[in-house]
This record gives C-alpha cells, sequence and structure tokens, in this order.
C-alpha cells in the first residue's frame, strides 16, 4: 500500500494536545479514515514498519492499536499477510437492538425508570468485562419498569472515549439505547444470552426471590469507532421472553 507519510504524520500530531496515550491517537486516525472512505472496506493498512515510519513512535504502541482495532471489528489482521478495513456487518433483525420504552409503549403500558447510580469507574471496579475500553469507564445502573412492575435491571458501562457526555444525560426522561443510538449508531452487535439465578443484590432491585430465575442478557455494541458499550441486562424470567426470526 502507498503511505502518504506526511498526510499520515499531520493527522496523528493534530490528536494530540491533550493528553491521549499514543496507541488511542493512532486508533482514531485509522478509524477516521475508515469512517470517511479514505480507506475502504477490504483495503489493505499500512503494515506495522510503515506506520512506525510515518508516525515516529515504536512499534509495540502500534501493534496495540492495531490489536485493539481488530479486537473492535473495525480491521482484520492475517499474520503474514497485513491489516485490512473489515468489511460493514449489517445487524441481523433476530439480534435487533431494541429500546425498552418503545417496546413497552407499544403493549400499551407505561414505561419508568430509577436511577441506582450514574458515574466514572476505573478498570478494577467493572462488574463484568470490557477490556477494549480504556481504563476508566462510565458506568449506569438503571432498573426499567412497566407500569409499576420492574421488568429488566440494566447494568451498562460505556466507553468514555467515544461518548464523551454520557455523565451529563438525564436517563429518567430518555433511555441509554436512545441516546447512545444517536451519538454513535449501531454498526456490530454481539450478545450472550443465559439463565441465571440474580445475586442477592439484583432479586431486591427487580423485586423478586433469590430462587426465581433470570434470563441474563450480556451485549457489546459497537460503533464505527470502536467499543461504544457492554451492557448486561438481567430480567425476572417470569416476566420476560425473547422473540425474532427472519424472511428468507
Amino acid at each position: 500500500m502507498q503511505v502518504d507519510t506526511a498526510s499520515l504524520a499531520r493527522e496523528f500530531e493534530a490528536t494530540g494536545g491533550d493528553g491521549t496515550p499514543a496507541y488511542e491517537r493512532i486508533k482514531r486516525v485509522i478509524s477516521d479514515r475508515i469512517r470517511t472512505g479514505k480507506w475502504g472496506e477490504g483495503e489493505r493498512l499500512p503494515s506495522e514498519h510503515q506506520l512506525v515510519a510515518a508516525l515516529g513512535i515504536s512499534r509495540m504502541t502500534v501493534n496495540r492499536a492495531l490489536r485493539e482495532l481488530a479486537d473492535s471489528g473495525a480491521i482484520v489482521r492475517s499474520m503474514g499477510v497485513g491489516s485490512f478495513v473489515a468489511e460493514t456487518r449489517a445487524v441481523s433483525p433476530l439480534l435487533e437492538v431494541r429500546n425498552i420504552a418503545d417496546e413497552v409503549q407499544r403493549r400499551g403500558h407505561r414505561h419508568s425508570t430509577r436511577l441506582i447510580s450514574l458515574a466514572a469507574e476505573d478498570a478494577d471496579d467493572r462488574p463484568f468485562a470490557a477490556d477494549s475500553m480504556t481504563d476508566r469507564v462510565y458506568r449506569s445502573v438503571i432498573v426499567h419498569f412497566e407500569d409499576d412492575t420492574a421488568i429488566q435491571l440494566e447494568d451498562r458501562l460505556v466507553n468514555p472515549a467515544l461518548v464523551p457526555e454520557y455523565l451529563q444525560q438525564d436517563f429518567t426522561s430518555s433511555t441509554p439505547n436512545d441516546y447512545l443510538s444517536r451519538v454513535a449508531p449501531l454498526t456490530r452487535t454481539q450478545l450472550v444470552i443465559e439463565a441465571v439465578l440474580p445475586t442477592d443484590e439484583q432479586a431486591a432491585v427487580l423485586g423478586i426471590e433469590s430462587h426465581e430465575p433470570c434470563l441474563q442478557i450480556r451485549r457489546s455494541t459497537w460503533s464505527a469507532e470502536g467499543l461504544v458499550s457492554v451492557v448486561r441486562l438481567t430480567q425476572p424470567g417470569a416476566r420476560s421472553r425473547l422473540e425474532g426470526g427472519f424472511d428468507s
């Protein structure tokens, strides 16, 4: 791939000045080029050696940036061949990310929320893994109600680098899903669904007994810029169900 080293260097330098680590700045430059179409789907990226020479930084730093971009689904790396811009992945209707407020209202009922916490947390305090995010994350814990019945406990980690104003939002008037879909449009999602018994704390918040089974959904969502959010949704089994399908 022909590398315009001067252009790359200028874009990299423009991301400096705010104390952002070099590997995050590299990710930002590459993500911007992919987002704007400067580097298209399937196009080969500059090699690690070329990036080191163009940006004047260590190979270890470049490697970390490329590894995290691959983890987020933005690029694909092939041993001995190189790194390539990933193909855009459409979200399957079966895995559609829906706004719970809209679902409740479609059923003719009233949706409301109770905000338990909204704050920045260090990596060591994370309740579940989000390793591709920065060392500090934003976390919101919210209970969703259908009329006066708790139907979902939403425990969400958000990438502050991509959603810097998350902590300033009023999530009693709109949901995190609604806000994130506007500021960081979804390009990829991954789900893990399992049956679990709630912790004592979860059971108390949901108003159920600790022996009542729950459906737990762990969902990671990405935008074109990288991993945006990891959320753990806990729903009482007797109050929830999954629906889906597709047309051939």
